[in-house]
């Protein structure tokens, strides 16, 4: 699918109703933790769709919501340009994760992976489901290759540094891969190592995990 074909399957989807742009920022309860490479991603995100962002509106409504104490933020922006920002509380931290595959295929044209929306079934539906004893789940696209986890970017190394899938395989241009900014690799869901890996988001940093088969 071509670029401007990609961008018009997204604006003839903007004004789906209850549509919004998501971030999720970590508050540190001093500030907020790479929150230039959010607010650059709501920015773009909302050219694509057609949508007003006013980069000072957001910015005052991040910290009009801050709490006293670190916490976990969650910033929408809808079609007309209107800001929420909510706070809750910061995820239990755990030293490992356990991942497995997810039987749902992602199709890598889909340009709705691309953005960080409301607009995420696959995903929500897929943590609702997780098993007893998995933290994550990772999807393929419709050539078996590995793209995104629901709530994550993975990380593998197989023994050249760290990698990160292409977002060609159809996936979500992620704060913490940007900041990473490691160079991309393809990897088949067959040939997903064992060990090696890591799954992380901006909230969370970069959290070693181990592949089962479940």
């Amino acid at each position: 699918m071509g670029g401007g074909v990609v961008e018009s399957a997204l604006r003839d989807g903007a004004d789906a109703p209850g549509l919004k742009l998501i971030e999720t920022l970590g508050w540190s309860g001093v500030d907020f933790p790479r929150q230039t490479l959010h607010l650059a991603r709501l920015i773009r995100s909302a050219a694509r769709l057609g949508w007003p962002c006013d980069p000072v509106a957001v910015e005052r409504a991040m910290r009009d919501a801050v709490p006293s104490h670190p916490a976990r933020m969650r910033l929408t922006l809808d079609a007309k340009g209107r800001i929420a920002v909510e706070a809750a509380p910061l995820p239990p931290a755990k030293a490992e994760w356990t991942i497995a595959l997810s039987t749902t295929r992602l199709h890598s044209t889909d340009p709705w992976l691309s953005l960080k929306s409301t607009r995420r079934v696959p995903y929500d539906t897929a943590r609702a489901a997780l098993p007893p004893g998995i933290d994550e789940v990772i999807f393929q696209n419709e050539r078996g290759e590995v793209c995104d986890g629901s709530i994550t970017t993975l990380f593998f190394d197989r023994g050249q540094g760290l990698r990160t899938p292409p977002l060609s395989a159809g996936l979500l241009p992620g704060v913490l891969r940007a900041e990473l900014a490691v160079p991309e690799e393809t990897l088949l869901a067959a040939d997903l190592p064992h060990d090696r890996l890591w799954v992380g988001n901006s909230l969370r940093g970069l959290i070693p995990c181990r592949f089962i088969l479940a």
